[in-house]
C-alpha cells in the first residue's frame, strides 16, 4: 500500500487529517504552539501546558499577543527568522523555546515554536558534564597508560659497549625516522624505545607497546588497526579501537617485529607510506601521526633474503638502525648493573658479594643478557637469610659453569684451552635453550654451526670428561 492508498482509505476527510496531526503533536515530549498566518494560535498539545500553564481553551482561536504579552512568534512570522534558546519564565517555571517559521510554495503561513523546560535542560546538562568529567577521567587513566617509563638516565653502561648506540639513539630522539632496535633476547630493546620517546618532541603523548608474539596471530589486526561494530561474529557492540589509533601523535613500539605475518607486513607497510588506517569493516580510513619504532632478536635481512620477511618494509623500517650489544661483550658493565639491580638501588652497597660471586659472575657467559642477571640476583637475594650472598645462593646454571676449573698456560697449551672454552660455551648454550631435538637445533643457529657438528662436539666433549 503507498501513501496515497494509505491516505484515502484512513484520511477520508480534512478533519481526519488533522486529528492525525493533532495526535503526532501530542505525542511529542517538548511543548509545541502553531500558529497561521494572522497570528492566531492554532495549535498547542499537552507538554505546552504543563510548561506554560496555559490551557488549550484560553488560547486556542485566541491571537497569540493577547494571551502571550510580549510572544516574540509573531516578529518570527513577520520576518522569518529562525530563533532559538530564546529564555523565558512562567511563574516559577523557566523554560527556553525555539521557533521557526512555517512555509508554503515559498510563502509564510505560519510559524511554531517548541518549549523544554530548563528543569530538563539542567539535567541534560548535568548529563552532559558527567559525561565529559568521564572522558577526561578515561583520557587521564590512559595518558597514565601509555607513558613512557624510562629514560636515558636508566641505562647502565653508556660509557662502555653501550657508548656508540645510545649516542645513535639521542640523535634519533630529534628526528621523525622509523628506528629499527636490534638485539639477543634480554638486552633492553624496549627500554631503549622508552628513552628515545621520552627524550622526543612526543613525550607529552601515548608510548603504545605492543609484543607482537604476545598476540594470536588471527587478532593481531584488530588490535593494531581496530575494527567497526558488527564486522565479525562476538565483535564488541561500538567496535574497538586500534593501538596505532591510540597512539596518535605519539609513539608506538611493535617488539618482535619478526614475527609479524606477511600479511600484516603488507599493511603496516601502507600505514607508514599514506599515514593513514583502516578499520576491520570501515569503508573509510583515518589518518594517524605516529612514530615508529620496531625491535627484534631477529637477523631481518636474512629473513628478506628467504622471503619471510618483505625487503620494502624492511627498508621501510630500517630509518635508523640500533645494535644493542650482548652482556657478554661489555661485562665491565656487571658491577654497575648489580648495584643498579640490587634492592635499594644505589644504596645497595650494603649488600655483600663475595669474590666466588663476582668471579662466577665474570665468566658466566650470560645466554639471557641483562634479564637473566636481574633474575638472577633476585632468586640469590631470595635465597639468602641476610645481606651475604654467596655461590650457593645463585641459580644452578651459574654456579656450575663456575666450578669449571680456569686454565693456565702452565698447565694447557692453547689448543687445549681453545677446546675448553669450546666445550663450556656449548654445553652452557645447549643449557639455555633446552636439551630437546628443538633446543639443540636452536642452540645450533645460535652457536653457528650444524645440527650434526653440534652433536659431534657434544660427543666429544663427553668423552674427554670421562
Amino acid at each position: 500500500m503507498d501513501a496515497n492508498q494509505y491516505t484515502s482509505e484512513y484520511l477520508t476527510s480534512s478533519a481526519d487529517y488533522v486529528d492525525w496531526l493533532e495526535e503526532i503533536i501530542g505525542s511529542i515530549n517538548d511543548g509545541i504552539l502553531v500558529i497561521d498566518k494572522q497570528g492566531v494560535v492554532r495549535l498547542i498539545n499537552d507538554e505546552y501546558t504543563k510548561i506554560t500553564s496555559v490551557r488549550k481553551k484560553d488560547i486556542i482561536g485566541r491571537y497569540l499577543r493577547d494571551v502571550r504579552k510580549g510572544a516574540m512568534l509573531t516578529e518570527t512570522l513577520k520576518d522569518g527568522k529562525r530563533r532559538s534558546g530564546i529564555y523565558r519564565k512562567e511563574g516559577t517555571t523557566e523554560y527556553v523555546v525555539d521557533m521557526a517559521p512555517v512555509y508554503r510554495q515559498g510563502e509564510i503561513v505560519g510559524a511554531v515554536s517548541v518549549c523544554k523546560s530548563l528543569t530538563e535542560v539542567h539535567y541534560l546538562t548535568k548529563e552532559l558534564k558527567q559525561s565529559r568529567e568521564m572522558i577526561a577521567k578515561l583520557e587521564n587513566t590512559f595518558g597514565h597508560i601509555y607513558q613512557a617509563r624510562y629514560t636515558f638516565d636508566d641505562i647502565i653502561g653508556n660509557e662502555a659497549g653501550l657508548r656508540a648506540p645510545v649516542n645513535i639513539a639521542r640523535k634519533a630522539t630529534q628526528s621523525n625516522l622509523n628506528i629499527l632496535i636490534q638485539g639477543e633476547s634480554g638486552t633492553g630493546k624496549e627500554l631503549l624505545a622508552h628513552a628515545i620517546h621520552h627524550g622526543s618532541s612526543r613525550v607529552n603523548f601515548p608510548f603504545v607497546p605492543v609484543n607482537c608474539t604476545a598476540i594470536p596471530s588471527s587478532l593481531l589486526e584488530s588490535e593494531l588497526f581496530g575494527y567497526e561494530e558488527g564486522s565479525f561474529t562476538n565483535s564488541k557492540k561500538g567496535g574497538k579501537i586500534g593501538l596505532f589509533e591510540l597512539a596518535h601523535n605519539g609513539t608506538i613500539f611493535l617488539d618482535e617485529i619478526g614475527e609479524l605475518p606477511m600479511d600484516l607486513q603488507a599493511k603496516l607497510l601502507r600505514v607508514l607510506q599514506d599515514g593513514r588506517i583502516r578499520k576491520i569493516g570501515s569503508i573509510r580510513e583515518q589518518e594517524v601521526d605516529v612514530r615508529l619504532i620496531c625491535a627484534t632478536n631477529k637477523n631481518l635481512g636474512t629473513m628478506v633474503g628467504k622471503q619471510r620477511f618483505r625487503e620494502d618494509l624492511y627498508y621501510r623500517l630500517n630509518g635508523v638502525q640500533i645494535l644493542i650489544p650482548p652482556l657478554r661483550e661489555r661485562k665491565s658493565d656487571l658491577t654497575d648493573l648489580i648495584n643498579k639491580f640490587l634492592p635499594g638501588g644505589s644504596t645497595s652497597q650494603h649488600w655483600n658479594l663475595n669474590e666466588e660471586v663476582l668471579d662466577a659472575f665474570s665468566r658466566y657467559n650470560w645466554p639471557g643478557n641483562v634479564r637473566e642477571l636481574y633474575n638472577a640476583l633476585n632468586y640469590a637475594v631470595n635465597m639468602t637469610d641476610n645481606d651475604s650472598i654467596e655461590l650457593h645462593h645463585l641459580p644452578e646454571t651459574i654456579r656450575r659453569q663456575s666450578t669449571v676449573p680456569k686454565a693456565s698456560d702452565s698447565e694447557k697449551t692453547l689448543k687445549e684451552i681453545l677446546q675448553t672454552t669450546e666445550q663450556e660455551i656449548i654445553i652452557e648454550t645447549v643449557k639455555s635453550f633446552g636439551n630437546t631435538l628443538h633446543g639443540k637445533k636452536q642452540a645450533a643457529k645460535k652457536l653457528g654451526i650444524s645440527l650434526a657438528t653440534l652433536y659431534n662436539k657434544l660427543n666429544q666433549s663427553t668423552v674427554s670428561n670421562k
